[in-house]
């Protein structure tokens, strides 16, 4: 199976540069990496390098700011450098006539968006629209629509209720995570499975609300290393994936997100 890693930060002034990355990659057999530039970094140079470096291994997908006017221009520019996606958070606009400019442009380079942002924002009925007015735009929740805690009061369902809803729209996926990210670490933490039972279903969840064909996984490297560790993140997701078929585990571990999110040759 080809495995592509869809959640990815690298950076040469915080985290970790792409060589630690690939240590991890080529450690857990991981052929793929989708690089997700960090909220707030507007400069794309490092991962634009990491593309051109490591042809055929990571997808770039930049940030930028969507309150400047050359946004838009400079969006066409990475994208003719090997972009292969934007990320944006549900309520960015951009200033003048139309504010969604910058989606816009997204659709028309063919580009999909990796979309982080509050569980709130994410049931938004603006959002709804939003994703309603760009139907041929693939949109990609990130980390389960940061309603991954284990927390399972009545509010928290509800919204956690409302962002699966969101699979009613056929251009949505959606990131599941490593266990680490939604479960509790047991204490002490031991071999063969260090967090405290009962598991919540948010992958049961995620699958059961769209489909392996519409979930990638994502390691969120690095900062999975301050919870459970990079191949744990894998090996334990794997193994409690609810899948039914090796042509959803294939679809789920690496086929949605180079789909999604093609590696530039």
């Amino acid at each position: 199976m080809i495995i592509t890693d869809s959640h990815c930060h690298v950076s040469a002034s915080w985290y970790e540069p792409v060589e630690s990355l690939l240590f991890q990659m080529d450690r857990n057999e991981v052929s793929h990496a989708i690089l997700i530039q960090m909220q707030g970094q507007f400069d794309n140079a490092y991962q634009a390098e990491c593309i051109r470096r490591f042809p055929g291994r990571f997808a770039s997908v930049v940030v930028l700011d969507p309150t400047r006017p050359d946004a838009c221009e400079t969006l066409t520019q990475l994208a003719d450098q090997g972009a292969s996606g934007i990320r944006l958070r549900p309520g960015d606009r951009s200033p003048g006539d139309d504010p969604l400019a910058l989606w816009h442009t997204a659709a028309r380079l063919k580009l999909s968006v990796s979309c982080g942002g509050s569980s709130a924002a994410f049931t938004s009925d603006e959002f709804a629209r939003l994703i309603e007015s760009l139907p041929t735009v693939p949109i990609v929740i990130e980390h389960l629509g940061s309603v991954s805690r284990p927390d399972t009061d009545a509010a928290l369902t509800e919204r956690r209720n409302k962002v699966l809803d969101l699979a009613r729209y056929p251009n949505v996926c959606i990131k599941v995570t490593g266990l680490g990210e939604f479960c509790h670490r047991a204490s002490p933490a031991v071999a063969p499975f260090p967090f405290e039972e009962p598991i919540p279903p948010l992958l049961d969840l995620a699958y059961k609300a769209f489909g392996a064909e519409r979930i990638m996984w994502g390691s969120d490297y690095p900062p999975v290393s301050a919870r459970e560790g990079y191949a744990n993140a894998l090996r334990f997701c794997m193994e409690r994936f609810p899948a039914t078929s090796d042509t959803e585990r294939v679809a789920a571990f690496g086929g949605t997100a180079r789909r999604v999110f093609p590696i530039r040759a």
